[in-house]
């Protein structure tokens, strides 16, 4: 008695009774039928009480430490109209062999980056059967939002090497997750929703094709490009400085370079006494690493600014210095940061940028890493919306 009363505890399911409960090997099987009651005819409407006979049905529930198993004693009730039914129940699904419970927590189980296989393996059902019930999971925009933000990453699914990501950076969500990137199904993409007049703000990293992409479905919105990707530019030119100036020294000073350029991307205010004495020793060695470093401060001065009123002027300063100097390894950067002027500009007057999107990207990894890569790209879309949702 004290075991079936804790089993029922355990098992927190409504009116039900419970006639025994079994331990076998690795496996726990509970007996249990419903409390008799009257019932209405599904096809004349009329109540009834009357048993016709009883069928058994196993069921997989919820694992309880082991893997468990229900064995309902189903009633069929028989009706003066010749109906014959079976009695209701709140915890299985019509034609399911599985308790409700049971789906949603597989499903809750995708939210995790962890491969159909191993939610198969915890919940004693195989990864067909678990994608199966993922799959009545569905999410669609229909609408946009004021501010949206698009980015590429390495998906290589669906035939397709890279596939897009669109987010609202403003309340964290992601929209939508496209087959490829093509400029064209870009534009067909955005151009079916009723609402792209709705779009103030559209975020992207420096990428011509979603330039264009922007301004041929949303001209009336502000372009911003994203931050991350347009300081980006200036490290990399800082690089190609130093490491062209490593090579013209010799073994013992170039691996003194390599092991000390960590400290050229550290912020200036958090390099103690003995590193700013091994920049100094570098720069000495290096004058035109001096003039990339001082240029890559400058420049980041410039982005922190919070209005474009007053950042346009110390941009277009800071290009014609860049410009000026002997530094053909900033050229690139200059060009990029010529072509991109506004929407820079724009980035200084709005919070937004896709940090968000760069976090979704790396769960994206982390999950592609633990599934061995998807190649069905509609379940991989879904499995990247439900983790990020």
């Amino acid at each position: 008695m004290l075991m079936t009363d804790y089993t029922l505890k355990l098992l927190n399911l409504e009116d039900v009774i419970i006639t025994n409960v079994e331990n076998v090997a690795d496996q726990l099987h509970i007996y249990l039928e419903l409390p008799r009651t009257a019932h209405i005819c599904p096809a004349c409407g009329a109540t009834t009480d009357r048993i016709h006979d009883y069928r058994m049905q196993t069921i997989k529930d919820v694992p309880l430490a082991r893997n468990t198993f229900l064995h309902l004693r189903k009633r069929r009730y028989r009706c003066s109209c010749g109906k014959r039914f079976f009695e209701k129940n709140t915890f299985l699904p019509r034609y399911y062999r599985v308790t409700s419970r049971l789906v949603a927590e597989i499903m809750f189980s995708f939210r995790k980056l962890i491969s159909a296989k191993e939610i198969g393996n915890r919940f004693n059902v195989s990864a067909v059967t678990a994608m199966r019930y993922f799959n009545l999971f569905n999410r669609k925009p229909t609408t946009l939002p004021e501010v949206i933000s698009l980015d590429e990453f390495k998906g290589n699914s669906g035939g397709q090497k890279y596939n897009s990501i669109v987010a609202d950076p403003k309340e964290g969500t992601v929209l939508d997750i496209l087959p490829n990137r093509y400029e064209n199904d870009l534009i067909r993409y955005f151009s079916q929703f009723p609402n792209k007049t709705n779009v103030k703000y559209f975020v992207c990293d420096m990428n011509p094709h979603f330039r264009r992409v922007a301004q041929t479905c949303f001209p009336k919105a502000v372009i911003v490009a994203d931050r991350y990707h347009v300081v980006r530019q200036v490290y990399w030119a800082m690089e190609r400085v130093r490491k062209n100036e490593q090579n013209k020294l010799s073994k013992r000073l170039r691996k003194y370079f390599k092991k000390s350029r960590f400290l050229l991307s550290k912020p200036i205010e958090k390099l103690s006494e003995e590193e700013m004495d091994r920049l100094s020793l570098m720069f000495e060695i290096a004058p035109r690493l001096a003039d990339a470093y001082r240029l890559k401060n400058e420049f980041l001065d410039v982005i922190r600014l919070k209005s474009s009123a007053d950042g346009k002027q110390k941009l277009a300063d800071w290009l014609l210095a860049a410009e000026v100097m002997d530094l053909p390894e900033f050229y690139d950067c200059t060009k990029a940061y010529h072509n991109w002027f506004h929407e820079i500009l724009n980035s200084m007057d709005v919070p937004w940028t896709n940090g968000f999107i760069e976090g979704c990207n790396n769960k994206t990894k982390v999950l592609k890493r633990v599934c061995f890569g998807m190649r069905n790209f509609p379940n991989f879309r879904k499995r990247i919306l439900f983790c990020n949702t």
